[in-house]
C-alpha cells in the first residue's frame, strides 16, 4: 500500500524518516520489565533530556527525574489515549524549528530550514491488547502538574514514582524520529570525534631539519665509502727522488750516440705540383747538395716545387740538380743550408750480413725517426718503379741491401748508417703484403737500400754531368728460359743481335746460346738479378763470370762499359 491510500492515523510523518529496524515488543502480559535507573546526567543538561541516539527535547529529564514545571505533558496514546505537549518550547541544539505533528510540540533542526505545523497536537495509537487496563492512566510527577503516562501496552501495574508511584520509562528504543546517526553525538560521548590537529610550525621545523640531518649524514657516510683508501694501497709509498740530471752522454759506438751525429745531415724533402706530391728524407752531402730518391722528386720534374726542411726545423726550397731513374737516385741542391753539417759516406763494399744498421728519416712526415735492424741479405735484385705501367720512365734494377730495420713511406732517400755512423746505403723500398691504388702498407721488416758505392758514383755523375752513366756488358737476355742460370738469346730480338759486336762480352768470347751460371762467385737466379748487378758496378770495372757452353762449363773475365745514352730496356 502507498503512502496515498494508507490512513492518517497512526502514520509515521514522511518528515521523518523511516524507523531503522523493526520496534521491539513486550511480551503479552500485564508486567513490564524497566531497566535499572541510569546515572544522572550532568547539570549542563539543562531542562533537556536525551533520547537513546544523542538527540535532546525540551523540559524533559534524559533517563528519569522530575519533568519540568509548567503545562503538562501526555505521554504518546499506545491504547487510544491523547497526549498533549507544551505550545512551542525551544531546543537549544536545533537552528531552524518545525511541529510535529504527534507530539504538537516546536522543535529546531539542523536539517530542515523552515517550520512544519502537525496537523494535529494529538494522536491516536492502537492498543496492543493485553491486560485488563487499556486505557490512559495518569500519574503525577513533582512541580509539573499532572503526567499522563500510557498504560503498559500489554497490560501489567503503572510504573512507580511521585504522583504516580515511580520514575517514568525511558523512551522506546529506536523511537521515531530518532533513528540511528539522526543527529551527532554531543561533545564528549562515546563515539564523537574532536576536532581535527594540525601539525604546528614547530613540529614541521624539526621535522624538515632532522630530514636535512639524516640525508646529510647518508651523503658523507657514501662519499666516504666511494673515497676511502683501499687496504692495498700504501699512502707513505714513493719511488725516490729522480736521478742527477746531466747523464745523457753516450758511448760513440752505440745507437744513441750514432744517431746523435746522423740526425743533424738528415733531411725532410716536399715535392709535387698543385694536383700531386711526395714526400721523403734525404741526407746533405759535401758542397750543400742534398741525396735522395728520384721517386721523391720525381713530380718536381714535371714543373713541381721542392721543399726542404732541416731537423732544426728551418724550411728552404731547393732545385733539381740531377737524376737517374735507372738506379732510382736523384741529387737536390737546397738554397740554404743553415749552417748542417755534411754527412759521412761508407764503403759498401765492406757491408756482411749481420751487421747492425740503423735507418734515419721521416716516415709518414715524422722526421727525424730513427730504427735499428741489422743486415739481412745483400744483393738482393729489387725493381722499383710505377707498377701501374703508366709511367715513361724505365723501372729501377737494384741490387740492394736487405735489412729489417723499421722502413715505411717517407723513408724513402734516407740514409742507412752503420755503427760507426758511415752511410752504407739509400733506403728505397720495402716489400708488402698487398697494396692497393689508395693506400700503402707499412714494415713486415723487409726493407731495401742502394748500396752507397754506386749512389757515390751515380751523386758525382749528377753532379758533373747532369746525367748518370748506364753500366752494360752488351748481351740480349732470353726472357723465355726457364732453366739454371741466366740464357743469352739464340737469335736477333727487336733488330739487336745477342750479343754485341765488340762489345764487353764479346771480347770475353761469349756466343749467343750460352748460359752465364755465376758472377763474382754468385750464382744468378734470373736474368733480373744479372741486370741489378751489372748496373751496381762501376764502368771500367773488371767481373768474373762462369758460363756453360753444350753441357760445358766455361770461365771468363769481362769489363763492364756504360753507354753514352741509357736505353728503355739495360741490356
Amino acid at each position: 500500500m502507498t503512502d496515498e491510500t494508507r490512513p492518517t492515523e497512526g502514520r509515521t510523518p514522511s518528515d521523518y524518516p523511516e524507523p531503522q529496524g523493526r520496534p521491539d515488543f513486550l511480551p503479552a502480559d500485564d508486567s513490564l520489565d524497566v531497566p535499572s535507573p541510569r546515572p544522572e546526567p550532568p547539570a549542563s543538561f539543562g531542562t533537556s533530556w536525551g533520547d537513546p541516539s544523542g538527540r535532546s527535547s525540551p523540559g524533559v529529564p534524559p533517563y528519569g527525574g522530575s519533568p519540568p514545571s509548567g503545562p503538562s505533558y501526555g505521554a504518546p496514546s499506545f491504547a487510544n489515549s491523547s497526549f498533549s505537549a507544551p505550545a512551542s518550547p525551544e531546543s537549544p541544539s536545533y537552528g531552524n524549528s518545525y511541529e510535529n505533528p504527534s507530539y504538537g510540540s516546536s522543535y529546531e533542526s539542523p536539517s530542515y530550514g523552515g517550520s512544519y505545523e502537525s496537523p494535529s497536537s494529538s494522536y491516536e495509537r492502537p492498543s496492543f491488547g493485553g491486560g485488563p487496563d487499556h486505557g490512559t492512566r495518569v500519574y503525577g510527577g513533582p512541580d509539573n502538574g499532572t503526567r499522563a503516562y500510557e498504560a503498559p501496552m500489554f497490560g501489567g501495574p503503572p510504573p512507580s514514582g511521585p504522583s504516580g508511584g515511580g520514575t517514568p520509562p525511558p523512551p522506546p528504543r529506536q523511537a521515531l524520529p530518532l533513528g540511528a546517526a539522526w543527529a551527532p553525538p554531543p561533545p564528549g560521548a562515546p563515539g564523537s570525534r574532536g576536532p581535527r590537529r594540525v601539525p604546528s610550525t614547530v613540529f614541521l621545523v624539526s621535522t624538515a631539519v632532522a630530514i636535512a640531518l639524516v640525508t646529510s649524514l647518508l651523503a658523507s657516510v657514501g662519499t666516504y665509502l666511494l673515497t676511502r683508501t683501499s687496504d692495498s694501497n700504501d699512502p707513505s709509498y714513493s719511488l725516490g727522488p729522480l736521478p742527477t740530471a746531466g747523464a745523457t752522454n753516450r758511448e760513440p759506438g752505440s745507437v744513441a750516440g750514432v744517431a746523435a751525429r746522423v740526425l743533424p745531415s738528415v733531411v725532410s724533402i716536399e715535392a709535387g705540383t698543385a694536383t700531386e706530391g711526395a714526400t721523403g728524407s734525404g741526407f746533405l752531402i759535401k758542397n750543400g747538395y742534398v741525396v735522395t730518391n728520384n721517386h721523391v722528386v720525381a713530380l718536381a720534374a714535371k714543373g713541381g716545387e721542392i721543399r726542404i726542411m732541416f731537423n732544426n726545423r728551418k724550411t728552404t726550397s731547393g732545385r733539381i740538380v740531377g737524376r737517374d731513374p735507372g738506379s732510382d737516385l736523384a741529387v737536390v741542391k737546397p738554397e740554404d743550408t743553415f749552417g748542417t753539417p755534411e754527412i759521412t759516406l761508407g764503403n759498401s763494399d765492406q757491408v756482411v750480413v749481420g751487421d747492425p744498421v740503423i735507418a734515419i728519416g721521416s716516415p709518414l712526415g715524422l722526421t727525424g725517426t730513427v730504427t735499428t735492424g741489422i743486415v739481412s741479405s745483400l744483393n738482393r735484385p729489387v725493381i722499383a718503379g710505377d707498377e701501374s705501367g703508366t709511367s715513361t720512365e724505365e723501372p729501377a734494377y737494384i741490387s740492394a741491401i736487405q735489412t729489417d730495420a723499421a722502413i715505411n713511406p717517407g723513408n724513402s732517400g734516407g740514409p742507412l748508417v752503420n755503427g760507426k755512423g758511415e752511410v752504407v746505403g739509400v733506403n728505397s723500398a720495402i716489400a708488402t703484403l698487398g697494396r692497393s691504388e689508395s693506400s700503402q702498407s707499412g714494415s713486415i721488416g723487409l726493407g731495401f737500400a742502394i748500396p752507397v758505392n754506386q749512389t757515390r758514383r751515380v751523386a758525382e755523375e749528377l753532379i758533373t754531368t747532369g746525367k748518370a752513366k748506364r753500366p752494360r756488358i752488351g748481351i740480349v737476355l732470353d726472357k723465355e728460359y726457364k732453366g739454371q742460370g741466366v740464357k743469352i738469346a739464340s737469335g736477333p730480338s727487336g733488330g739487336r743481335q745477342p750479343v754485341d759486336r765488340n762489345g764487353p762480352a764479346d771480347r770475353a768470347g761469349l756466343k749467343a746460346g750460352d748460359v752465364i751460371l755465376e758472377i763474382d762467385g754468385l750464382t744468378l737466379q734470373d736474368g733480373n738479378e744479372l741486370i741489378a748487378l751489372i748496373r751496381s758496378k762501376a764502368p771500367g770495372s773488371k767481373i768474373t763470370i762462369k758460363y756453360q757452353r753444350a753441357g760445358q762449363d766455361h770461365t771468363a773475365t769481362l769489363t763492364v762499359t756504360s753507354e753514352d745514352e741509357p736505353t728503355p730496356t739495360p741490356s
